[in-house]
């Protein structure tokens, strides 16, 4: 290896600790000053890395709030003074050769800009996405079938459309690492809340087809890859909790979309047929976001409008504990990598999780729409309007349990467990709608509460584990797609499980999701114990190369990418 010369590191945002440095001497383990950089130093590979990966920051300003702030802070790592690789280094980060400090005060307030302005903007984004997705239901008990004129297998198909290009545009989820995010998602949101708005104008059945298609074509491409824009603005302890806050934007939706069909068909003497109104006002408001994520939804955590100087470094120096591109967001064609692509279709991480979430996309397509439904027919009330007012209980619990479980989860580090236990309590709902005699209807509505608590949640922890368990950008987006491609079929499925014949138990549909759910809980347990055996491996070749994991109550701080030190699979 040639000789590199070293001088005193200074980059903008960063503070040096002290004026000598001591550089480790890998092959005689000793401590040189930085000061003679005029010396030949065999500098590791991975510390150069792990200096240019935060680089290019930009200069500090009179900023008041940036004032006296450090943000981040780089020595290189020494055993003298620094202690051995697994002593406990809270708040700060082993990157090779060189600790990285964070401040975790501006790093608080940077996740806190973030949350208020990207979450907050997808979380809306989606909530409307499944409000014009599953409105059709509400739609479809409102009168729309009657008014054009067709049956109950005709409706069957307007379901089933959406789920066809849904699955077939899947690839759309790569979008997000080749267009800025913004512009992006602009487009897709435009596209879908266009297609909602132009079904209240539909004049038959045929147009109705031809406007859930590209709804379904535009949602494809902007909702399944959501949580993989998320993996590069937030580390792998925050961001299960940001994918299920954005993912109970879904229960949410729901909540709201059994309301407002209730209000809107309990309305007396209405300006429209009430399907209509419906398309109608849940469509508008997709098309004014639209307009506001083109302005306001960041592209990259290291372009952020909302953050000062100092906050970016910190920004810049979070990307990089995750994202090997040297501390950017990395886009464009040049940065899909081939060889990833295809080690990613090998393995278990990908193909089991994609199982699971074709197992839990059967109920999860089926309940929205057909809840309605269901509820008339249990007698809870004979009243097309009040069933869909009584849908809201259920999934507004739903909504609190995903942001619930995939807090703990994350805390935890136990998202498997997570999965299975919720696994479980839906599958038990579902088993009890399906064999309760009808007369106990107050016990058959309390199974709903269970099977709509079980199967969002379990959606919500399924896509966090996945992204938590890629190695790297490429990897956690093409496992992304994958696991949409797979879990997408799900619903071609489950939209036909509750037909009109059915009534008034739909037990058919009850056994096929309690049994789904059942075995989701067992394909996460395999899953799990594949991550148990792979963390153990680890640990065995990390003591053998006498290279310990960063210690701290078994939080691995350094672990944030695969091939570090310290890195370990999410149980």
């Amino acid at each position: 290896m040639p000789p590199f010369f070293c001088s005193p590191v200074e980059l903008p945002g960063f503070h040096r600790r002290s004026n000598s440095v001591e550089l480790r001497e890998t092959s005689h383990n000793t401590a040189i000053s930085t000061r003679k950089y005029q010396d030949d130093i065999n500098m590791s590979v991975d510390r150069i890395r792990a200096i240019d990966k935060i680089e290019k920051l930009p200069p500090p300003v009179d900023d008041d709030e940036d004032k006296h702030e450090l943000g981040v802070s780089l020595q290189p790592y020494t055993s003298s003074q620094h202690g051995p690789r697994n002593q406990d280094r809270r708040g700060s980060t082993l990157l090779g050769d060189v600790i990285v400090e964070i401040d975790p005060v501006v790093e608080k307030r940077v996740r806190r800009k973030f949350d208020k302005t990207l979450v907050v903007l997808v979380f809306l984004a989606y909530m409307l996405a499944f409000l014009d997705r599953s409105n059709i239901g509400n739609a479809q008990n409102a009168g729309m079938g009657n008014d054009l004129g067709f049956d109950d297998e005709h409706y069957q198909w307007l379901l089933t459309i959406f789920y066809i290009p849904y699955i077939l545009f899947e690839g759309f989820a790569l979008m997000w690492k080749i267009m800025p995010p913004h512009i992006w998602a602009t487009i897709t949101v435009a596209t879908w809340g266009l297609a909602s708005t132009l079904q209240s104008a539909a004049p038959n059945w045929q147009s109705l087809m031809v406007c859930r298609w590209f709804l379904a074509m535009a949602e494809a491409g902007f909702a399944p890859g959501v949580p993989y824009l998320l993996s590069f603005f937030y580390r792998r302890r925050e961001l299960g909790l940001r994918c299920g806050i954005f993912l109970s934007a879904a229960p949410l939706a729901t909540t709201f979309a059994g309301a407002l069909a209730y209000a809107i068909t309990s309305t007396p003497s209405p300006p429209l047929p009430p399907w209509r109104l419906l398309f109608l006002i849940e469509g508008l408001p997709t098309l004014i976001l639209a307009i506001i994520l083109y302005f306001h939804l960041p592209s990259s955590p290291t372009t952020a409008p909302v953050l000062t100087p100092t906050e970016l470094s910190v920004a810049k120096a979070r990307l990089s504990l995750h994202t090997p591109q040297q501390g950017q967001t990395p886009t464009g064609w040049r940065s899909i990598s081939p060889r990833e692509i295809l080690s990613t279709f090998e393995s278990l991480q990908t193909l089991l999780p994609s199982l699971m979430y074709f197992s839990l996309n059967v109920s999860f397509s089926s309940l929205p729409v057909f809840l309605p439904s269901i509820l008339s027919s249990m007698s809870l009330s004979p009243n097309t309007s009040t069933a869909q007012g009584l849908t809201a209980p259920p999934y507004f619990l739903s909504f609190l349990i995903c942001i619930l479980s995939t807090y703990l989860a994350d805390k935890t580090q136990q998202r498997g467990l997570t999965i299975i236990c919720l696994s479980l309590v839906g599958g038990a709902g579902y088993v009890l709608l399906a064999t309760l005699p009808e007369h106990l209807v107050s016990v058959r509505y309390f199974s709903v509460f269970l099977a709509a608590g079980g199967v969002f949640p379990s959606i919500a922890n399924v896509l966090p584990w996945t992204l938590n368990n890629q190695g790297s950008d490429t990897k956690r987006g093409v496992g992304i797609a994958v696991l949409n491609m797979v879990g997408q079929c799900g619903p071609l499925l489950g939209t036909r499980l509750f037909p009109e014949r059915d009534r008034p138990g739909y037990t058919k549909g009850m056994v096929v999701c309690a049994m789904f759910m059942f075995v989701n809980a067992g394909l996460a347990a395999g899953l799990r114990w594949h991550f148990a055996r792979k963390n153990k491996r680890l640990e065995e070749r990390e003591r053998a190369q006498v290279v310990l994991r960063v210690g701290d109550g078994g939080r691995r701080e350094n672990g944030e990418r695969e091939g570090m030190v310290g890195f370990r699979y999410v149980l």
